[in-house]
């Protein structure tokens, strides 16, 4: 009998403990979220922010990025706090931000691309979920994003290619050991062409692209 009742407390007990770790868990979580969101949204704005060339940190990210883009400014005629979360083009005085999203090897992948009123590629940043350290975690660095620099988005997409030629406006050289990513962020800057050509391809006769609301409604 005592045998039986100890055995019996002490899965009691087990349970007892594993109840309230949970709890606790749980509360923390909770209380943590609201947090996490806003660091979240602060370095998603230090993101777009980088494309333009304005280095943000956490604490005035949010007062830049409204600085920046101006609210009532996006196509839809949403704020840019909305559009920074919609995934819709942002716009700033001289260009247009897109926001790009695809898979990698490993997961998401995304990032913008800032475009002059030519749609040449003024600044870009990438970032991902979990791509391979040295190889397709590689498009997280300032080096990978120079590449887009001075490339153009306006009659087709830009597309990573082996040994690409660097006077190809429409080409940028895939990241050496990750043709998996490679082909990821290929196949998101078409999707993003796609998403956005209505905005970004230039005035047949002035050849600079037309911002204006009612030209993309």
């Amino acid at each position: 009998m005592a045998k039986a009742f100890s055995n019996r407390y002490m899965l009691l007990y087990a349970a007892a403990l594993v109840t309230v770790a949970a709890l606790l868990l749980t509360i923390v979580s909770v209380s943590l979220k609201p947090r996490q969101e806003r660091n979240k949204a602060a370095e998603q704005k230090q993101m777009i922010l980088k494309t333009i060339g304005v280095e943000a940190s956490r604490d005035n990210a949010a007062e830049l990025f409204e600085q920046y883009f101006t609210v009532g400014e996006s196509p839809n005629g949403s704020s840019a706090e909305e559009d920074i979360h919609g995934g819709t083009p942002l716009h700033y005085d001289g260009g247009i931000v897109i926001p790009i999203q695809g898979s990698g090897l490993w997961g998401s992948i995304w990032g913008y691309l800032a475009l002059d009123s030519n749609a040449t590629v003024v600044g870009a940043v990438f970032d991902h979920q979990g791509e391979t350290p040295g190889l397709g975690g590689e498009i997280a660095t300032d080096k990978f994003a120079a590449r887009f620099i001075g490339k153009r988005m306006d009659s087709q997409p830009i597309c990573l290619k082996k040994n690409a030629d660097n006077n190809n406006p429409y080409q940028v050289d895939v990241i050496s050991g990750a043709t998996m990513t490679s082909n990821g962020v290929t196949e998101m800057l078409e999707k993003a062409y796609e998403n956005y050509k209505n905005l970004i391809t230039p005035n047949i006769q002035s050849n600079q692209i037309d911002f204006r609301k009612e030209a993309v409604q």
